[in-house]
């Protein structure tokens, strides 16, 4: 090839490039002419769109659930209507409102479903032109989405609203979403920053984020419907499931020793050595804040605190009054090792039934009077004959963020004397255990490792 051939093939390579880049947006001079009019703007070139988001379990909040126990399979469940003690309400009992006045006289608005993408006036669930027209579209497709401007206000018929950024600013940043439109929300979930999930996704928390992956770089959608794993705790989803080996198969490492683990023990169990968040709650005392309002107390770890617990898994979840967590063992060939975060709340339950009561957040956030907060959930659900008694529920949360590789566990982590997997609880004899924990069975492979690190 000559010179010039080669100019030419640059040049023309360049254009490409800026043509590719141009048509990733080719609403751009169409909004720069006109403006910005919500998913209206969108459907010219998406049509359809904003129809098939409203089947999808961000605007839903519940969907059909099929691998929980004891739940009624022709019903959904999601954030709209569960009840557990992480949450203590959901979407229905804690909707969008103006709270009562605090001691001080000051008031706040709240509501579980103020992550909800749409306007309040057409909530969870709701459907049809309206509800189309209500879609925040850019609140997870703009790269500079003022988020000042989403908070609820009051119109002039007296409606809370929950506010939208739709300047032609933020609408000429569209693009696939960003790791700050995901956990905005995902982050800030369970009442604060680092509370529910406890995970950052930083470049210092996560190879995927070091490496500039973004969050829809492994949850791809496909007509809004976001891939998930199977945490035993998060039940709603699009139908579509999401695992480690989708993108690194059973058997990713260079060496077989480690190999032949992929099939007994997760790839977090290994790759996924801490966690962090909310690991109690008390949603029968509740705390004075220095605003004046109440929240329930809790008890907090940041990210890369908190120890796993382990246990087989066989993406299946057992839901009792006080217990939710994962079913599998040791003799059930789809049941693997799986690293857990667990957490215990305390709240009131029906000593009439033994089923856990929600809470309405509104009376105990301005008075910390918690059973003032059962008392206006139950009505709202009608529930009449009861009896709040306090108990506490153990959950048992995934642990599927902050990827490691150079501090993911080794063989002597795992099978070294008071190693982290309790082998007996896991269902192994005590000979079975006496030879797991023996360093025959590593000694020279980590020798050789041990070597070559140095």
């Amino acid at each position: 090839m000559n010179k010039k051939t080669l100019f030419v093939t640059l040049v023309a390579g360049a254009l490409s490039a800026l043509t590719a880049q141009a048509a990733e947006h080719p609403g751009k001079d169409s909004i720069e002419k006109s403006g910005y009019n919500g998913p209206a703007t969108c459907e010219e070139c998406h049509p359809g769109t904003a129809r098939k988001f409203l089947d999808t379990v961000h605007w839903k909040h519940a969907s059909k659930v099929t691998n929980v126990d004891n739940l009624d399979p022709n019903q959904e469940y999601g954030m709209k209507n569960r009840i557990y003690t992480m949450c203590n309400g959901n979407d229905i009992v804690n909707n969008l409102k103006e709270i009562p006045k605090n001691a001080e006289g000051k008031s706040k608005f709240s509501g579980c479903n103020t992550c909800h993408p749409g306007n309040h006036i057409s909530d969870v669930g709701s459907t049809g032109k309206e509800a189309e027209n209500a879609i925040d579209c850019l609140v997870c497709h703009s790269s500079s989405y003022d988020f000042r401007q989403r908070k609820p206000y009051k119109d002039e018929q007296g409606r809370i609203v929950m506010g939208q950024d739709r300047s032609t600013k933020a609408a000429l940043t569209i693009s696939t979403p960003t790791v700050k439109n995901c956990m905005v929300c995902h982050e800030s979930a369970g009442g604060g920053v680092l509370v529910k999930r406890g995970f950052a996704f930083t470049a210092d928390t996560d190879v995927h984020a070091a490496k500039g992956m973004v969050c829809v770089d492994c949850h791809k959608a496909k007509d809004h419907k976001i891939p998930t794993g199977y945490d035993p705790n998060n039940w709603a989803n699009d139908g579509v499931r999401l695992s480690c080996v989708d993108c690194h198969t059973e058997t990713p490492h260079k060496d077989e020793a480690y190999n032949r683990h992929t099939a007994r023990i997760a790839c977090q169990t290994c790759h996924i050595p801490r966690t962090g968040g909310a690991v109690a709650k008390d949603f029968t005392k509740w705390e004075k804040g220095s605003d004046g309002f109440y929240e329930p107390t809790t008890l907090r770890k940041e990210a890369n605190e908190t120890t796993p617990v382990y246990a087989w898994y066989n993406n299946t979840v057992s839901n009792l009054p006080h217990f939710i967590g994962p079913k599998g063992n040791r003799n059930d060939k789809t049941s693997k090792i799986y690293p857990f975060k667990i957490y215990i709340g305390k709240a009131y339950y029906n000593e009439k039934d033994g089923q856990l009561l929600s809470m309405d957040f509104a009376p105990p956030m301005a008075t910390g009077d918690t059973l003032a907060g059962v008392a206006s959930a139950a009505k709202t659900l009608g529930i009449k004959d009861y009896k709040p008694v306090p108990g506490w529920q153990t959950i048992y949360f995934g642990s599927n963020h902050m990827v490691t590789k150079s501090k993911a566990l080794n063989c002597i982590n795992c099978h070294g004397i008071n190693g982290v997997l309790n082998f007996k609880e896991l269902g192994y004899s005590e000979k079975e255990v006496e030879k797991l924990t023996n360093p025959e069975i590593y000694f020279d492979f980590m020798v050789k490792k041990q070597q070559e690190d140095w």
